[in-house]
């Protein structure tokens, strides 16, 4: 009798339970990945860099080899593992507390430089494990345990957008962000997380998927509120889709420098003919 495989546990699950809280979007991310890594065939070569913070315990789930990065450091972990073994799949699994914040000068550099690994990169707007205080990515006027009046642009400073702020840099690279609120954004975040590991696995650049994700405890929300929040407040700031791809590098890199291009002294305005 055949066997229906489309509800089976991708073989890079493990059968851990899980620790995340209901609701929490941690869980289908990590399917995504691992379901990738399944259909690519890489698994066996497959090695994954947890950081700190809610997904530090990700190598519980995933049925692969996995380290264990200092905070914000996985990138630069992440780099000298791709460097020294070119023949694996290294990916590092990040939230933003992590990422945006104490490890910003890891992920501009890496990707500056064009290291030929993934990054799947968590945006729930706030910090998770730590008990909910105010990220990089945390919303104007959100509320969060250190902003309990809700972020002040004029103290804090504007929410970063990392995928925005990678795609500025000339080095070629591919830069998506999608979300796991809807059953669609899922399935179109699967595709964007099955190219980025194909770019690796072709060795053409850097990659990163940004990924949109609840966090209903610290949100103070039910899960089926959270998801209705990511739709209406994340992604106004967030918008979704690919931003950056190696082979529109020149059109993406135009487009978002305003139409400037290369000179031996600097950047000048397109000549027009």
């Amino acid at each position: 009798m055949a066997v229906n495989t489309v509800f089976c546990k991708p073989e890079a699950m493990t059968d851990a339970h899980t620790h995340y809280c209901p609701g929490c979007t941690h869980g289908v991310t990590h399917r995504l990945v691992a379901e990738t890594l399944d259909e690519l065939g890489i698994r066996e070569r497959a090695v994954g860099v947890a950081p700190v913070g809610c997904s530090v315990l990700a190598y519980n789930y995933f049925n692969c080899d996995f380290l264990e990065a200092a905070h914000g450091r996985a990138p630069a972990f992440a780099t000298g593992l791709k460097r020294s073994s070119p023949e694996l799949t290294v990916f590092t699994y990040q939230g933003d507390g992590d990422l945006a914040s104490i490890g910003t000068n890891e992920i501009l550099h890496a990707a500056n430089r064009g290291e030929k690994f993934t990054v799947i990169f968590i945006n729930n707007a706030i910090y998770g494990m730590t008990g909910g205080q105010m990220a990089p990515t945390t919303l104007a006027g959100q509320v969060t345990t250190t902003s309990p009046s809700g972020r002040d642009v004029e103290s804090a400073g504007w929410p970063i957008r990392i995928r925005e702020l990678l795609a500025t840099l000339r080095t070629p690279a591919y830069i998506a962000r999608g979300s796991a609120h809807s059953p669609q954004w899922t399935i179109r975040t699967k595709q964007f997380v099955r190219k980025a590991f194909q770019y690796q696995e072709s060795g053409t650049c850097f990659s990163l998927v940004e990924v949109l994700s609840t966090c209903p405890t610290n949100w103070g929300m039910s899960p089926t509120e959270s998801m209705r929040w990511v739709e209406e407040n994340m992604i106004p700031y967030y918008p979704l889709g690919e931003l950056k791809t190696p082979d529109e590098e020149d059109a993406s890199f135009a487009r978002l420098t305003g139409g400037l291009e290369a000179t031996p002294n600097g950047y000048a305005e397109k000549t027009r003919w």
